[in-house]
């Protein structure tokens, strides 16, 4: 029997995008000193869990007067409007007319600590910067790496035929991991996770979330 022709289309697919992010101090390790100096008790998130091996601070990272904290914020929004702008149908004028709105914290994650999954609300975009991240380690591959967990996993039966497709239609977690000067963009509604940091250096990241708005509209309600 002849096999019938089959037209196959990938659906429901997710965005993720690694973007450059050169600013001034992010080669040298300036930046993540002053990152590592501004992580004080002043700036911590006081609705989190407190966790001696894992910084966040609030999300008023952005609202720093900084000149360098300035530049990154600057390039990272570049850099998520890149994004956002190679995902979206409509013209460059149609997008050029949105406003960006964009909150972000610092998390920094020390040995043997990690961050645990979630997800952003209020927000279309996940921004994770890099300014400092350890050697990657042979032994500890996955250490230290950002997870996205594959939301089809809890509702997907697995058989001998499905159990291991081809891209882009294969299932499971999507790994990153970060590197200096390297930014990862997905949307917000995606949960992921910092992984336990086995190496013996800080792991320093800016996390953002964002969004986009139509001239004279809110974006959304109050962050």
């Amino acid at each position: 029997m002849n096999a019938p022709a089959v037209t196959l289309t990938p659906i429901f697919a997710t965005p993720f995008a690694t973007v450059p992010v050169s600013v001034p101090g992010g080669e040298d390790g300036s930046l993540a000193a002053l990152l590592e100096a501004w992580a004080t008790d002043e700036h911590r998130d006081s609705e989190a869990r407190p966790d001696p091996l894992c910084y966040r601070s609030r999300e008023t990272l952005f609202e720093s007067n900084d000149a360098r904290i300035a530049d990154l914020h600057r390039e990272m929004l570049a850099g998520i409007a890149a994004v956002a702008r190679a995902t979206m149908v409509g013209s460059v004028e149609e997008f050029e007319r949105l406003g960006v709105q964009a909150r972000a914290r610092l998390v920094i994650v020390r040995p043997d600590g990690c961050l645990p999954a979630a997800s952003l609300p209020l927000a279309s975009w996940c921004a994770v910067y890099c300014a400092a991240a350890p050697a990657a380690s042979a032994e500890r591959s996955l250490s230290g790496v950002l997870r996205l967990y594959e939301p089809r996993l809890g509702r997907m039966f697995l058989d001998g035929a499905n159990w291991r497709l081809r891209p882009p239609f294969a299932s499971g977690h999507h790994v990153w991991r970060p590197v200096a000067g390297q930014m990862a963009a997905f949307p917000a509604w995606v949960a992921h996770e910092v992984a336990l940091n086995r190496s013996d250096a800080d792991l320093v990241l800016v996390i953002a979330r964002a969004r986009f708005a139509n001239p004279g509209q809110e974006a959304g309600p109050p962050w």
